[in-house]
């Protein structure tokens, strides 16, 4: 039997579809069938996949309101397959908050809605002051001097880690 592997995301700023794009090469390298959609363009059938994984990030302290929306109309078909949802944030850049347990918005996600997938993990985003529009920017850089964070608007740091990443993404081919 061909397992068949469906990513579907949420990316404002892109680091989500890179993280995205790096989980399906991973299984493209396992010689496994995979199929990448954004939330807004996915109109397929659930039971058409053995596997869905979900990747979200937040601006302004929420995942996509379309992922939330997916995941409430689709819960019982998510329920009755393997799936995994990961978030991408800035907060999970301190290593006290880059666990699924410890992540503020991953828990409050999981208090939010109902479901339990098989696998969660966070990643820690991107953080580029030059490519966000002016609100962005000024609202990213005061939640940023809240937290401690860079606030220079020239400041442009990667903080996913990359081998975090690949780990996902193996342990994802095998469930």
């Amino acid at each position: 039997m061909d397992v068949k592997t469906g990513i579907i995301y949420s990316s404002v700023d892109g680091q989500t579809l890179k993280i995205c794009n790096r989980l399906r090469d991973e299984f493209l390298q396992n010689n496994q069938n995979v199929e990448l959609f954004s939330i807004n363009d996915f109109n397929g059938d659930i039971s058409n996949y053995d596997k869905l994984i979900i990747g979200a990030s937040i601006r302004y302290g929420v995942h996509n309101e379309g992922i939330i929306d997916f995941v409430k109309t689709n819960k019982i078909q998510l329920d009755s397959i393997k799936t995994a949802f990961f978030s991408v944030n800035l907060v999970a850049r301190k290593p006290e908050k880059s666990t699924p347990s410890t992540n503020p918005y991953v828990i409050k996600f999981f208090k939010t809605i109902d479901w339990a997938p098989t696998v969660v993990e966070v990643f820690a985003g991107k953080l580029d002051y030059k490519k966000y529009p002016f609100f962005d920017r000024i609202m990213i850089q005061f939640i940023m001097w809240m937290t401690k964070g860079p606030t220079d608007s020239s400041t442009k740091i990667e903080y996913t880690n990359w081998d975090k990443v690949a780990d996902f993404g193996k342990q994802l081919t095998k469930l």
